[in-house]
């Protein structure tokens, strides 16, 4: 997995009773992108160090729209 600042965490919810998450990222903390991140959570806005699992997708800012 690869991200950059400003690309959208999504956290798919594991189960029916997990709500998809999604956040901005706002760090990167290596310089080829990989993990961890850190997200700011939207809904609560706070923020996380997070190392996605295989439940989770980056979306590129460029297209953070759709």
């Amino acid at each position: 997995m690869k991200a950059a600042m400003g690309d959208r965490l999504i956290v798919e919810g594991s189960s029916d009773h997990e709500s998809r998450r999604v956040g901005v990222i706002t760090e990167v903390r290596h310089p080829d992108g990989s993990p961890p991140y850190l997200v700011r959570w939207s809904g609560d806005d706070h923020e996380s160090l997070v190392f996605p699992g295989p439940d989770a997708h980056v979306v590129s800012g460029r297209r953070a729209d759709g």
